[in-house]
């Protein structure tokens, strides 16, 4: 077996297991926080798997092949090196002690030259102002006719409600964010498909949703549970849609690949600030350790992400130590 096939499996398997580990958790959190208490387990990873087959499906037969939804334009397909293998690892190893880090940088800054990458950081910027600006503004008008912390929902219509909305608002964001990411993972494999090839990825997904599932979440649910209400319905749908229309928003800008991490954290981030502006019981000086550590987190995760590309291109590649 040769090496650049040893590479491309390392990479797509560590890939892969680092998105649905990672970025997954940021459309299906709340999902899994508002449902795991009604549906079995192997019941949300069920309908999850099938929202996925669906999308992909749809992508590889409207984009000829390609599973990315064209996001790869301007990363051309490389061969795959040690180093293309390694930025997933580092990834996974991040993951595993709950660190939110841009898969978007971490494993495309591998095969991206450095001014993809720059306009990448600056669509990502971009969407973590307008998601955070977005999530404060709706949320001070939500504030004066709810208390999230606060208010219960009692009357069975409503509740009813809620938590249908739950399922609708999930799949259309969990098929929206699988847009931007899933070029994440099929960047170590060629642009187009075969049916025999997209059927292991199909496969390989769902095995990974279903052990994300069946532990809950893993460690970055953290990431969702610290926050206000997320466990809630209501909650769940509220940041469910933002986020999905911010996301579509910035798929139909143009093709270039961004951190969807990003623009979650971002969305998070005004939606604390704005409930703890309208509800005197939740000072600032509880919300800003939360901001604080997952915007220092996200920055850690950037500065790894470019201390790879800078290693690549002017130290690994002019050195020869990626033949």
């Amino acid at each position: 077996m040769e090496l650049t096939l040893i590479y491309t499996i390392i990479g797509f398997g560590l890939a892969g297991w680092s998105v649905i580990a990672n970025d997954s958790i940021q459309t299906l959190g709340t999902f899994i926080a508002s449902k795991q208490k009604w549906f079995k387990w192997y019941t949300l990873a069920g309908a999850a798997s099938v929202g996925m087959v669906i999308t992909i499906s749809y992508g590889w037969w409207a984009y000829d092949g390609d599973i990315s939804y064209g996001r790869l334009t301007r990363i051309p397909y490389q061969e795959i090196q040690w180093y293309h293998a390694v930025a997933p690892g580092i990834l996974l190893l991040l993951t595993r002690i709950g660190i939110p880090v841009s898969t978007t940088f971490l494993v495309l800054s591998a095969f991206a030259s450095t001014v993809v990458l720059e306009k990448m950081l600056l669509k990502s910027v971009v969407g973590y102002g307008l998601a955070a600006v977005a999530a404060y503004v709706c949320w001070i008008g939500i504030s004066k006719f709810i208390n999230e912390k606060f208010d219960e929902i009692t009357t069975h219509w409503k509740i009813a409600f809620w938590r249908n909305a739950v399922w609708v608002t999930s799949a259309f964001l969990w098929a929206t964010w699988l847009t931007h990411d899933v070029a994440n993972i099929a960047v170590y494999l060629p642009r187009q498909l075969d049916v025999s090839l997209l059927a292991i990825v199909l496969i390989y997904f769902s095995i990974l949703l279903f052990y994300i599932f069946y532990i809950h979440g893993g460690p970055i649910q953290k990431v969702i549970l610290d926050k206000t209400g997320t466990r809630y319905a209501r909650s769940a749908t509220i940041i469910n849609v933002i986020y999905s229309f911010v996301l579509y928003y910035f798929r139909e800008l143009n093709n270039l690949p961004m951190s969807t991490t990003w623009v979650f954290v971002g969305l998070l981030c005004g939606r604390e600030l704005a409930i703890s502006t309208m509800n005197k019981e939740y000072k600032f000086k509880y919300v800003f350790p939360l901001i604080g550590k997952d915007f220092i987190k996200m920055i850690f995760g950037l500065s790894v992400s470019v201390g790879i590309v800078l290693a690549i291109h002017y130290i690994i590649i002019p050195s020869g130590f990626g033949l």
